[in-house]
């Protein structure tokens, strides 16, 4: 099975390395060849607008939209992912390009600007022992639709979710070293 890291801008080689650590075949997605060979694919953190903007360039926005909503390509978006996976951004600029893939409304830059970046520990699901929470620049999900299921909160509100095929997460976990959020959606993967 081989996995996909888009990697048009973002934590590209971050992802990539935690894909290899966890066993499986990690591809960089550039191209309609590399995205048509691959179960899932990580759009990682960066910005959302210009990678939105690269994945139109590049003739992927619709084969991703088609893909997922067949079943057949699980995708996992951390936070600029996030952003670009929802159906509704609250605050995004006039035309922000998204895939309005997942049952969710999101709120970019949730907790501030960079230098408000902050790491927490936080319940993951059904993890026996919290994760720490790399957060930058990070997006919240306002609402989640009724077919979508909440994995991760804080105060704020919610920072981790899944919807069938789809994964999301405000923070980073290519950021920590601990590889349980990327075998979770290995996991989902495995399912399709």
């Amino acid at each position: 099975m081989k996995i996909g890291v888009l990697s048009v801008q973002g934590a590209v080689t971050e992802h990539l390395k935690m894909l290899g650590q966890c066993g499986v075949e990690a591809l960089s997605v550039r191209d309609k060849s590399s995205l048509s060979q691959v179960a899932g694919l990580i759009i990682p953190g960066g910005e959302s607008t210009t990678i939105g903007k690269l994945i139109e360039e590049a003739g992927l926005t619709e084969i991703i939209k088609k893909r997922s909503k067949e079943g057949i390509l699980a995708v996992f978006g951390t936070c600029a992912g996030m952003i670009l996976m929802a159906k509704k951004i609250t605050d995004g600029s006039n035309g922000q390009p998204n895939l309005g893939l997942m049952d969710i409304k999101v709120k970019r830059n949730a907790f501030g600007r960079q230098r408000e970046s902050f790491e927490t520990e936080l319940q993951f699901d059904s993890f026996e022992k919290p994760l720490t929470g790399v957060f930058i620049r990070a997006p919240i999900i306002e609402e989640a639709g009724s077919g979508v299921t909440v994995l991760a909160k804080v105060e704020e509100g919610i920072v981790g979710a899944r919807q069938a095929n789809l994964l999301t997460t405000s923070f980073h976990p290519e950021l920590t070293g601990d590889l349980r959020v990327h075998e979770y959606f290995i996991a989902i993967c495995r399912e399709l």
